[in-house]
């Protein structure tokens, strides 16, 4: 008998052995746990497939978690280095596979992916919860951080001490047992009913599509609007008919220049209806319970609040400072929005109309009032933003302000037939990273317009680690034999997204947690909002503004209407994103969570600020994915909080001229190639020499 236990414990272990084996030549085939074998060793899309990433994800889990052993084991002394360097550059595998899925999962989705997703979310989630409950780990990280004083540390390896330690108390790490787990519970279900959210979001976005069979509803509709909706319909199998969305390519355009009040409000209602339609995609449910889950897990934490606890790392600090901002704001803006709305209901009355003015109608009275008052029509501006000429113009200010080069790498492997892959250069042909760009909307990406990145920059013992950074944007699609012609808001979104694209590509930080755009959510947008400034200004529009059929420059004249008319509808613009602000704080202030009516709380939150019915809110809650899928929560008010250091920063280059090398230099050294090294307002101050004015803000934004 023993003879026989003895033999099964032979067969068994040579056995494991072997599976083990196996189980390692498996893994180890895996694409994406293999040393990339592309050009600068960006990911091998085509390589990859759908079975490949929970088997690397599990696998990068593992060997995270042998890193962090090995750092909680060390019978060493704690040090910075031993603990807080080594944590930070630890868990680098695992950190590459989730970006290229996390990517992919928004830029090129499907059914499967965004399932698998939900099987990943929970994983990662308990990961994460592994490492910063970890007691072991925390004690090393504190007895270096109550040391900190004492330590020869520069600027960076302060911050980033600061920021772990931070990262850990917020995470939990004083927590008693039964609250730690607790808290796993409620981080593991805020990461799949985020994905709950966004999915939905998507699915009513390629839901709705409005078809329209007689000619006749197209009327007042431009010519390359009417291309488009054809082009869209034909893609949908619908020939013969034409195809509006409601992605905002499609829709903006209809609701600009559609005599067709009823298809307006369809449309519109459409939009603003999204996950609130009572059915299996609606999203008031979801929302109800991430609310109640971030109110517990704050209080958990020993915050008042979500938004207290979102703030703290903040340059806004608290929640009073962002209301004083909004409030203070919206004062302005909403009497301006006002006067707007009394304008087009002249306009109204004008062209013979007996009705109110509703939100479905401004965009349309809008366009009219603007060709009346500064004989500007925003189509004739489109022929001069042919995409290719935007892009190229928003390389050719990144050379003149910060001597880049931008030159397309079609032998670089691309996730999508849509992306394009650039390698970008300094001025003396030196390598700085790899930049993809993918423009048009589709059914297998989220809308909106993003940066992100597949690689981080880091410099690490005096070597760099050059980026792979990614802009998606959801712009007008090319029409028949029409390239693709922008507007003047889409060639502002993409010099703003190229903004996040330089903050990425110019990084200079030693750590992963500081590296490029991993700054406080509030000063985030600076890199990206400055940009836009320099779109209106004559000497920039030369670079780019040429007639897509002509090559003429933008006339003079047409710059001058566009500098004309850069207040106007500026309230709309203003009061519509403030109003979102307020909706976004006002959710993660609340402090009777217990029974929640969406639509309700929305309504009185929006009668609180006083906003006028002929304005909807810029994101309604039930599709408001920036605080319920992504993480602005407690935080969208930092586009604005943002806009107010970008206005004044851009103050310095008005001054000095706007290609002025010196002041663009002092931007790239102490902005954009710092990322979250050092606190936000010392960087601020190091370029400016001053803490920011509001006043140009409301200067730029003509509420004064």
């Amino acid at each position: 008998m023993k003879n026989i236990k003895l033999s099964v414990i032979i067969f068994s272990l040579i056995l494991g052995s072997a599976c083990k084996t196996e189980k390692k030549d498996n893994i180890m085939n895996n694409p994406l746990v293999q040393k990339f074998d592309t050009p600068f060793e960006v990911p091998p899309f085509e390589k990859i497939k759908l079975e490949h990433y929970l088997p690397a994800i599990k696998y990068a889990i593992e060997v995270h978690e042998k890193e962090i052993d090995s750092i909680v084991n060390n019978e060493e002394k704690a040090t910075f280095e031993n603990t807080v360097e080594a944590l930070d550059f630890s868990g680098s595998l695992l950190y590459k596979v989730n970006l290229i899925f996390c990517n992919l999962l928004s830029a090129n989705t499907n059914d499967d992916m965004r399932k698998l997703a939900k099987e990943i979310a929970p994983l990662r989630s308990n990961h994460t919860d592994n490492i910063l409950l970890n007691t072991k780990l925390f004690a090393r990280i504190k007895k270096v951080y109550e040391k900190r004083d004492n330590l020869d540390l520069n600027t960076e390896q302060r911050t980033l001490l600061d920021k772990t330690y931070k990262k850990f108390t917020r995470g939990g790490a004083n927590l008693n047992d039964p609250d730690k787990e607790r808290l796993r519970k409620i981080n593991e279900e805020i990461s799949v009913l985020s994905l709950s959210f966004g999915d939905n979001v998507l699915a009513e976005i390629n839901k709705f599509k409005m078809v329209i069979d007689n000619e006749e509803d197209l009327a007042g509709l431009p010519e390359d609007v009417i291309q488009a909706a054809s082009e869209t319909a034909k893609e949908m199998e619908l020939e013969g008919t034409w195809v509006f969305t409601i992605h905002k390519s499609s829709m903006i355009p209809f609701l600009q220049y559609s005599e067709k009040r009823d298809l307006r409000e369809k449309i519109f209602k459409a939009y603003i209806n999204k996950g609130d339609n009572n059915d299996e995609l609606d999203n008031k449910e979801i929302a109800s319970k991430v609310i109640k889950l971030r109110y517990e897990k704050a209080r958990l934490l020993g915050y008042e609040d979500h938004a207290s606890y979102v703030l703290e790392i903040n340059m806004a600090e608290k929640p009073e400072n962002v209301y004083s901002l909004l409030n203070n704001i919206m004062a302005k803006a909403i009497v301006v929005a006002k006067n707007e709305a009394k304008d087009l209901q002249k306009m109204i009355i004008k062209e013979g109309g007996n009705f109110e003015l509703k939100p479905w109608d401004w965009w349309y009275y809008s366009e009219k009032v603007r060709k009346e008052k500064y004989d500007l029509d925003e189509e004739a501006l489109r022929p001069y933003f042919k995409l290719e000429n935007v892009r190229d113009g928003a390389f050719k200010l990144a050379q003149k302000l910060f001597g880049l080069q931008f030159v397309e790498r079609p032998d670089i492997p691309v996730y999508h037939e849509d992306a394009t892959a650039f390698e970008v250069l300094e001025e003396d042909g030196t390598h700085v990273g790899i930049y993809y760009m993918d423009f048009f909307p589709r059914e297998s990406k989220r809308f909106g317009a993003w940066m992100t990145e597949y690689r981080p920059g880091r410099v690490v013992e005096g070597k760099r680690i050059t980026p792979v950074i990614s802009n998606v944007c959801n712009f007008t699609k090319p029409t028949g034999d029409k390239p693709s012609l922008l507007s003047y808001e889409e060639v502002l979104t993409l010099f703003h997204e190229f903004g996040h694209g330089l903050h990425g590509l110019l990084s200079e930080c030693t750590y992963y947690e500081l590296a490029g755009t991993n700054v406080a959510r509030d000063f985030v947008e600076l890199p990206s909002q400055i940009m836009e400034n320099f779109v209106p200004e004559p000497e920039v529009l030369n670079l780019f503004a040429k007639h897509y059929e002509t090559g003429e420059t933008i006339p003079p004249e047409l710059v001058e209407k566009i500098n004309k008319s850069s207040y106007f509808n500026k309230g709309f613009e203003v009061v519509e994103y403030v109003a979102a602000s307020f909706l976004d704080m006002d959710w993660h202030t609340l402090k009777d969570t217990a029974d929640i009516n969406i639509n309700e709380f929305e309504k009185q939150s929006m009668q609180n600020i006083g906003l006028i019915p002929e304005i909807v809110e810029r994101y309604r809650t039930t599709y408001f994915q920036h605080i319920f899928t992504w993480e602005y929560s407690a935080g969208y008010y930092s586009y604005i909080w943002a806009e107010l250091l970008d206005s004044d920063a851009y103050e310095s280059f008005k001054q000095n001229g706007v290609f002025d090398k010196s002041t663009a230099q002092s931007f790239r050294k102490n902005i954009l190639e710092k990322g979250g090294s050092d606190k936000p307002m010392n960087l601020y101050k190091n370029f400016k020499g001053s803490e920011p004015s509001i006043e140009p803000y409301f200067k730029a934004k003509g509420l004064i």
